[in-house]
């Protein structure tokens, strides 16, 4: 049984939360050039320009690129031939969270009590998501995100005699009512099956794939192609402003589920698609 000291999880965890918010992956900013090649309206292609300009700054100052620095949402892939020691996994991620945001200058847009809604100050709690796996490691993946684009998301039960039609529609739906408001260009998460709350995870996690890398299977890889073009022909464009450009990439998840249910979820992402991870 190898062991894991609660310090090492804390400094990880707060350094993941700056470099996340910090550095744009090669994937994105590399899909902001892409798009600007194909691009049609002016105001687009102006707007995809100050993307990659606004990413280059951020990464050299280590400043945000974006005011708004997110719920830390954390995935954990926790080797079952792992013991962790001195602490709890949990309060670990929580300090190291506290530690990145509060020395970071990151946003803190956390509340104790979503009524009462009083500020936490440190951007705690994280939202933690843990799955155990084989091995003697932990991955630790920080997926900072922000509140405009996580209010456009959406979940629906479906019948199931709606088919992938229903499917389509619904995404397709949800994109169009949030129009600008969720920053784009986006990346769409889907999530497919499962049950209400598996499905929202599927979603979430579908925004960790590399941008436009498809699913391994075919039927599902079409099924991405095809909404990405039906959504890029929506005209929202760039910051709302128009073009062709409203989404980057459209990444689906899918799961087993009732014969009864057909569960879909939209997790909409802005274009600061950040996340970054660290094996341990």
């Amino acid at each position: 049984m190898r062991t894991v000291d609660c310090a090492v999880i804390i400094s990880e965890v707060a350094r993941l939360c700056q470099e996340a918010n910090y550095k744009l992956a090669d994937d994105v900013v590399n899909s902001f050039k892409r798009s600007n090649e194909t691009e049609v309206s002016q105001s687009g292609k102006e707007i995809l320009n100050m993307l990659v300009e606004n990413a280059g700054i951020a990464a050299a100052e280590s400043i945000p690129m974006c005011q708004d620095t997110g719920v830390a949402v954390v995935f954990v892939e926790l080797g079952q031939e792992v013991q962790v020691i001195h602490g709890n996994l949990v309060d670990a991620i929580n300090e190291g969270v506290r530690k990145g945001y509060l020395e970071g200058y990151l946003r803190k847009s956390m509340v104790k009590h979503p009524l009462a809604r009083v500020n936490t100050g440190d951007n705690t709690p994280a939202v933690i998501h843990t799955s155990i796996v084989a091995g003697n490691k932990i991955k630790i993946t920080v997926a900072p995100k922000g509140g405009g684009s996580e209010n456009m998301s959406s979940l629906k039960m479906l019948k199931p005699a709606e088919g992938v039609e229903g499917v389509k529609k619904f995404i397709l739906d949800t994109v169009q009512a949030a129009g600008p408001n969720p920053c784009p260009p986006l990346i769409i998460g889907v999530g497919i099956g499962g049950t209400m709350e598996k499905c929202a995870l599927l979603a979430k996690e579908a925004l960790l794939r590399a941008v436009g890398e498809p699913h391994p299977l075919s039927d599902i890889a079409q099924l991405e192609k095809e909404l990405l073009e039906a959504i890029n022909k929506l005209g929202i464009g760039p910051a709302g402003l128009g073009g062709r450009t409203t989404a980057l990439a459209v990444h689906i998840e899918i799961f087993g589920c009732h014969i009864a249910s057909l569960p879909v979820a939209v997790n909409i992402n802005c274009h600061a698609a950040r996340h970054k991870s660290v094996s341990i």
